[in-house]
């Protein structure tokens, strides 16, 4: 569904990734780890089209998106939960999770859509009418998870979701992340916390400096302390 050929990118004169290679097949939940600073977040907003420069290959659904500005990549199916969630103040939880239907196809379904929503995160369904910024962290978190999901993207972009959020949360967030992959969604998941993005994901890439140094599957990496020490340990 997604492969990444010589990816590089630049913050400005730094040169954050360099010839990244990397692949998502439909379906899959994989985790890209590493080190704070290994080029984790900027793989994800590359994907997006969120940094000025760039070169090399994004191919998602067979479509080459590296021209592409983020609306359009956004509306050709892909979804991204950035670290710093981006909940909108002064809107209630139902208008945030609204701006995640306005620019898609399922605008016409918005009652239903927003239905599913509620039945999928409870916690969110009890706080529909609620100032979005008042909740906690890790409700926040959910929501900006729930309005990505809205839209029904086809693959879904994970930022360091359980960051700073309490262990309860974190664990029914990542059920959830469980329960889409077995609904069908693709996830490309970043993920600080490696023992609980090994236990749901099927394949994993650890960066290191802006370039992959390890891929397999998540089962042998959980089986692997030495590779998980080397390159993950914060």
């Amino acid at each position: 569904m997604l492969t990444i050929n010589k990816l590089n990118a630049w913050y400005g004169a730094s040169h954050v990734l360099q010839d990244l290679e990397l692949n998502v097949k439909k379906g899959e939940l994989v985790a890209l780890l590493g080190r704070n600073g290994a080029g984790k977040t900027t793989t994800l907003k590359s994907i997006m089209g969120l940094l000025g420069r760039t070169t090399g290959s994004i191919v998602f659904k067979e479509q080459e998106l590296t021209e592409q500005p983020a609306h359009a990549r956004f509306a050709h199916g892909l979804a991204y939960v950035p670290e710093e969630r981006r909940i909108i103040p002064g809107l209630t939880v139902l208008e945030n999770i609204r701006l995640g239907i306005v620019a898609s196809p399922l605008k016409s379904r918005e009652a239903e859509v927003i239905d599913q929503i509620a039945q999928t995160f409870p916690r969110l369904k009890e706080r529909l009418h609620q100032n979005a910024i008042t909740m906690s962290g890790g409700e926040q978190q959910m929501l900006a998870i729930a309005r990505a999901i809205a839209a029904d993207p086809d693959m879904i972009l994970l930022d360091e979701p359980s960051e700073g959020i309490m262990p309860i949360l974190v664990d029914e967030m990542f059920e959830l992340f469980t329960t889409l992959k077995q609904a069908g969604k693709t996830i490309l998941l970043v993920e600080q916390n490696v023992e609980l993005a090994l236990g749901i994901a099927d394949r994993v890439y650890i960066l290191d400096q802006g370039e992959v140094v390890h891929t397999s599957t998540a089962k042998m990496l959980l089986d692997d302390s030495s590779m998980q020490e080397r390159y993950c340990a914060v």
